[in-house]
């Protein structure tokens, strides 16, 4: 994946002057939208509420640090290194989900079909229900990654050597899809076709469900950090290099024996991206604090923000596809409105 990095160009259409600018605080570490309330939730205690030009609110939640986070839309939960797991409304409303007896940082979380949700400490994995106590499984090692299926409700657990795919209503032992390595940030397609995961390596790892077939995804210069589907699920947007990387889900086989698109190509390295809601077109975030909005399809770029020094951290589209939120590991954000 070796396209020429190349700047801006200076005739770049740009959006950033439809920016709100917030000042955060603390680090950014996820944003989501709660409707057309950006919650920007910050690497310290709290979450940081923003609607249209109204006075930011924020949000005092955990004993310390956030370290995983997760919206259906209409909560945020988040996992702090208190061992507690919250959600969050749209009017700063929180309430205790879920906390780890031996209080263990949360490492990761999940939000499910019917309000479900999901959260892990160290090597086990919860998830509850609206209704009933949480069940729990046991993996092999610390879990990187959680994430609902689409459709059903049938969990996917990352972890060392592979994934383990847990019915938490049945009886039987969640079925394994193996390959060696640590795996993390594990995600269904939109169509529950497909399982991928970011490994520890500069690389994903994907099966086709129905029958464990592999796909390797490799070329980045560093470890894949982000990534999502496309509207449709036509194509998976990847950070990891210096440009924006797409590969083609299109057909039953997957990205298997194809070469990925790219757009983008840059002179820092992506670090974030966000897929909108409706149509092929993917946020970048890049090291720099440069924002770029991409048309998968023919690589054309709109600037949502230039560069500003500090890396972005965090990048979401509310769900109409109208506003952009993106945050910086210096404590900067911004809500751009698009429509």
């Amino acid at each position: 994946m070796s396209d020429t990095p190349t700047n801006t160009a200076p005739n770049t259409p740009s959006v950033a002057d439809r920016t709100r600018l917030v000042e955060a605080g603390a680090p950014v570490v996820g944003v989501h939208f709660l409707g057309r309330t950006a919650a920007f939730v910050l690497g310290e205690e709290a979450v940081l509420l923003v609607e249209g030009q109204a006075e930011a609110r924020r949000v005092a939640i955990h004993g310390g640090g956030i370290l995983s986070s997760a919206s259906d839309g209409v909560w945020v939960i988040t996992g702090g290194d208190d061992g507690k797991v919250f959600v969050t409304g749209v009017q700063g409303e929180s309430r205790l989900v879920g906390s780890d007896a031996k209080h263990r940082w949360i490492d990761c979380v999940a939000t499910g079909p019917d309000g479900a949700l999901a959260w892990s400490a160290g090597k086990s994995a919860y998830m509850v229900g609206t209704k009933g106590e949480p069940r729990s499984l046991d993996v092999v090692s610390t879990v990187g990654g959680l994430a609902f299926a689409p459709k059903g409700l049938r969990l996917a657990i990352a972890h060392y050597g592979g994934v383990s795919l847990w019915f938490p209503n049945a009886q039987m032992a969640p079925e394994k899809l193996e390959w060696k390595g640590s795996h993390h940030d594990v995600q269904f397609s939109p169509d529950g076709r497909f399982v991928v995961t970011a490994m520890q390596e500069p690389a994903l790892h994907g099966w086709r469900v129905v029958d464990a077939k592999h796909m390797r995804m490799t070329g980045y210069s560093a470890r894949v950090r982000s990534f999502g589907w496309t509207a449709g699920g036509k194509w998976l947007a990847t950070s990891g290099s210096e440009q924006l990387v797409c590969w083609p889900f299109q057909g039953k086989e997957g990205p298997m024996g194809k070469t990925p698109k790219m757009a983008a190509a840059f002179a820092v390295r992506a670090m974030a991206v966000a897929c909108h809601p409706k149509q092929e077109v993917a946020a970048v975030g890049y090291a720099d604090g440069t924002v770029l909005l991409v048309r998968v399809d023919d690589g054309a770029e709109v600037l949502g923000r230039k560069a500003a020094g500090a890396s972005i951290t965090a990048l979401a589209w509310s769900a109409d596809g109208g506003l952009l939120a993106w945050g910086t590991e210096d404590g900067q954000a911004g809500v751009i409105e698009l429509g």
